[in-house]
C-alpha cells in the first residue's frame, strides 16, 4: 500500500451463507494503525515496518506470532555480525521488533540477552569552517538557501526546519519555537538577525499562496494529536500554515484528505549536494552538518556549553561535548613543526 493513500478499514465485512465474515488487516497494516494511534512519526512508521518487513524475510517469512526471542536475537546478531550496521541501525531495529510484539501483537516478550552488539562509532562529527559555510550558502538560491540558513544559523535538523509553522516563528523576540524534536520535546532557539529580511519576503509568498488555496476550497493542514477535533477550524488559520509549503496538494497519508503538506527533504538534500561541489567543499557533508558546524563555532566563539545544549535540545549535556573534542583538536593544538617556522 502506498504511504500517502488512506488506510484502509480494520476489518471488511462480507456475507457468507447469510454470515458475516470479519478478515483482520494484514499484519504491517496492523503495524501502521497501531504506530498512528500511538502518534509515532511518519519517519518512524515508516522504519519500523521496514525492519519488521526485514525480520520476517530473514526467517522465511514465518508470521511473528510463531517465534519469539531467540529468533530475534538471531535476527539482531545477524545485523552485527554480517551486515556489520551501525549500532544506531541495530537499535532501531531492536526497538522495532519490541514495538510488534508488545504493541501490536500484545505479547510479552523476555529478556533479550545473547545478542552480539554492533560497535559504536567513535568517529568525530564533520563540521564545516565558516569560509566553507559561507561559500556552501552562497551556492544556494531561494527556499533552500533559506533552509539551509536556519540549520546553519539556528542548529536546526532538516526535519524541524521543514516543519516549522508560522507560529513558531518569533520576528519581534527573534526567536523560533521548535514543536516535537527529537524526543518529542520542543525547544526554543535563536532566528539569526541576517535571516529576518529574506524571512519575511519569503513568508508574505506562502501567505498569498495560503489565501489562494483557501479560495479553492482547500487550505487545510495537519495538525499534532487530536487538536483538529478541538479546535476544527484551526487547520486553516495561517498561524498553523507551514513556513515552507509543499510545491502541490496530495491526500495525506493517515486520511486521504487533500491537504497542503511541507515540502519534503529531497530537493533540499540534493541542492546542497551540488552546492558543495560548486563550491569545491570536498568534505564528506550534507545538511545535518550545518548542525554540527553551528554547535561547534558556538563553542569556538567561547558560549558556554549549557547555553548550546539548550539550542541544540540535547537531554544529556554528554551529547553536547562531542563538539569540544572538535574545538580542542583545532584551536588548542599547535603542531610542533609550526614552531621552527
Amino acid at each position: 500500500m502506498r504511504d500517502n493513500m488512506p488506510a484502509p478499514i480494520d476489518c471488511q465485512a462480507t456475507r457468507n451463507a447469510g454470515v458475516i465474515v470479519e478478515n483482520k488487516p494484514k499484519l504491517l497494516e496492523q503495524v501502521r494503525r497501531t504506530a498512528r494511534l500511538r502518534h509515532l512519526s511518519r519517519k518512524t512508521e515508516n522504519s519500523y515496518v521496514a525492519y519488521i518487513r526485514r525480520f520476517i524475510l530473514f526467517h522465511n517469512k514465518r508470521h511473528p506470532n510463531e517465534m519469539g526471542v531467540e529468533e530475534i536475537r538471531a535476527f539482531l546478531t545477524d545485523m552485527a555480525v554480517r551486515e556489520r550496521v551501525a549500532a544506531s541501525t541495530q537499535n532501531v531495529a531492536f526497538s522495532a521488533l519490541l514495538f510488534l510484539y508488545r504493541d501490536v501483537l500484545g505479547i510479552a516478550v523476555g529478556e533479550i540477552a545473547g545478542v552480539v552488539r554492533a560497535k559504536r562509532s567513535k568517529s568525530l562529527p564533520a563540521v564545516f569552517t565558516p569560509a566553507e559555510a559561507r561559500a556552501i550558502i552562497n551556492e544556494l538560491n531561494g527556499t533552500p538557501r533559506l533552509i539551509v540558513g536556519l540549520l546553519y544559523g539556528a542548529g536546526l535538523r532538516l526535519n524541524e526546519a521543514l516543519k516549522l509553522r508560522v507560529k513558531d516563528i518569533d520576528l519581534g523576540s527573534m526567536q523560533l519555537t521548535v514543536r516535537a524534536g527529537k524526543g518529542d520535546k520542543d525547544r526554543v532557539t535563536l532566528l539569526p538577525a541576517s535571516l529576518v529580511e529574506s524571512l519575511s519576503l519569503h513568508l508574505e509568498k506562502v501567505r498569498i499562496l495560503h489565501r489562494e488555496d483557501l479560495a479553492r476550497g482547500f487550505g487545510d493542514v495537519m495538525l499534532p494529536g487530536a487538536l483538529d477535533r478541538k479546535y476544527p477550524q484551526a487547520s486553516r488559520e495561517w498561524a498553523w500554515q507551514y513556513v515552507f509549503p509543499s510545491a502541490k496538494i496530495s491526500p495525506s497519508w493517515d486520511d486521504g484528505k487533500l491537504r497542503r503538506h511541507h515540502a519534503t527533504e529531497t530537493p533540499v538534500q540534493k541542492a546542497v549536494r551540488a552546492a558543495m561541489k560548486r563550491a569545491g567543499v570536498s568534505k564528506h557533508g550534507n545538511c545535518h552538518t550545518f548542525r554540527h558546524s553551528f554547535a561547534t563555532h558556538l563553542l569556538e566563539d567561547q558560549y558556554d556549553i549549557r547555553t548550546v545544549q539548550e539550542l541544540l535540545g540535547h537531554k544529556d549535556v554528554r551529547t553536547t561535548q562531542i563538539y569540544t573534542h572538535v574545538v580542542k583538536k583545532k584551536n588548542f593544538v599547535r603542531s610542533p613543526l609550526d614552531h621552527l617556522q
